[in-house]
């Protein structure tokens, strides 16, 4: 054989290789079924994706396999990334309300039926009440009692000795008075009784040194335009990685060491999901103004139908500057569906923040709907 034709034989040796290798590296990049999902033709999801860049998307989605007993997780993440800044909003109220479950749970003479009030507050509670509040309508205001409660230090401390972390949860909600003393609480102990917890101290933060914590190109403060971006450094910080973490831990603690659970009782936990998957009209809310899907935005957030009694969302969602975020862990009990999507994008095209001009119900709300819509139809064919 000359050196011209075994040079020839090589070459096309090599060609069949690449040509061989490439349907094989196409078929492990299509098997993720997020990608394939955030590469339809759905004009829902299009319409952010066309854009994606400008959304600073994040997602992450988890199959649930059961074999033997135990619980398997398997995650596919888009973008998913700690280092990249996106505001949590309302999602930190999880995390508060689990601490606070700990700490009753470590209180001899509390419960979640105690009575309390925040000095300087008019309004009387139970930390059952505040709870509730919390996950059917997002109330800002019940959520700032658990912290003043609880402490920052406390809050952060305990959720990353359980290993959710990063996260810095710092602000109250719905206010600008932050600050690193919290207001004591007066508790009822029987109906002649009444005691004070003392006020809390916390460390004040520093600045979050992330990637996008800067924001935009104006803000407005006390109605005057600022046209420089917004600064997110001092704010809450809960990024899908934790999100994700804390919610299998509460879903399916038995997946986890001791180590990495939270101290809370089963009667604590079982009153948590239920407080976690209810919708506001089932929590004595009128169903005109929140309707089902008012903080539910995967699968039902574009629309205000009432939500099957055979799907059970427990989530928690947030909204403010722009952003929306969902953390859920879906489940159809008739069908035997169950998987957990993370997911948050920003809406602001104008690039101003503190106008109240986003684009949540053209274009945040949909896509985040339709994604989960599609997700369960994977779910659905995968079951099959």
């Amino acid at each position: 054989m000359n050196q011209m034709f075994k040079k020839v034989i090589l070459i096309v040796s090599s060609l069949l290789v690449t040509v061989s290798c490439t349907p094989q590296k196409k078929q492990e990049k299509t098997s993720d079924p997020l990608e394939a999902i955030l590469n339809s033709d759905s004009p829902k999801i299009k319409r952010v994706m066309d854009n994606v860049n400008e959304h600073e998307i994040q997602i992450r989605y988890t199959q649930i396999n059961r074999k033997d007993g135990q619980v398997h997780f398997t995650d596919f993440d888009f973008q998913v990334d700690s280092n990249n800044y996106f505001y949590p909003a309302s999602t930190v109220k999880f995390p508060t309300t689990v601490v606070a479950l700990t700490r009753l749970n470590e209180a001899d003479s509390l419960n979640l039926n105690t009575r309390f009030y925040v000095e300087g507050d008019s309004v009387e509670t139970t930390f059952s009440e505040a709870i509730s509040q919390i996950f059917a309508v997002s109330d800002n205001d019940a959520n700032n009692r658990l912290i003043e409660f609880l402490g920052q230090d406390t809050i952060n401390s305990v959720l990353k000795r359980a290993g959710v972390s990063p996260v810095r949860i710092w602000q109250r909600l719905g206010r600008d008075d932050d600050n690193a003393i919290t207001k004591p609480l007066i508790i009822y102990e029987n109906d002649s009784t009444v005691r004070m917890l003392s006020k809390n101290i916390s460390t004040y933060p520093e600045p979050l040194q992330l990637n996008h914590i800067k924001k935009g190109k104006g803000f407005y403060e006390e109605e005057a335009l600022i046209t420089e971006a917004f600064d997110f450094s001092l704010k809450n910080y809960y990024p899908i990685e934790t999100q994700d973490a804390l919610l299998k831990r509460i879903i399916f603690p038995e997946a986890f060491s001791e180590t990495e659970r939270f101290n809370m009782s089963e009667e604590q936990r079982t009153f948590l999901l239920n407080a976690m998957r209810t919708v506001p009209r089932n929590a004595g809310y009128d169903q005109n103004e929140y309707y089902d899907s008012y903080c539910k935005f995967f699968i039902y957030g574009d629309t205000k139908e009432n939500i099957p009694d055979t799907i059970e969302i427990y989530n928690k969602v947030g909204f403010a500057y722009g952003t929306l975020t969902d953390c859920a862990y879906i489940k159809d009990t008739e069908k035997n569906i169950e998987f957990i999507v993370t997911a948050t994008l920003l809406t602001n095209k104008n690039g101003v923040f503190n106008d109240n001009t986003y684009e949540y119900d053209e274009l945040g709300i949909p896509f985040l709907a339709e994604l989960g819509r599609q997700l369960y139809d994977y779910e659905l064919e995968r079951k099959q």
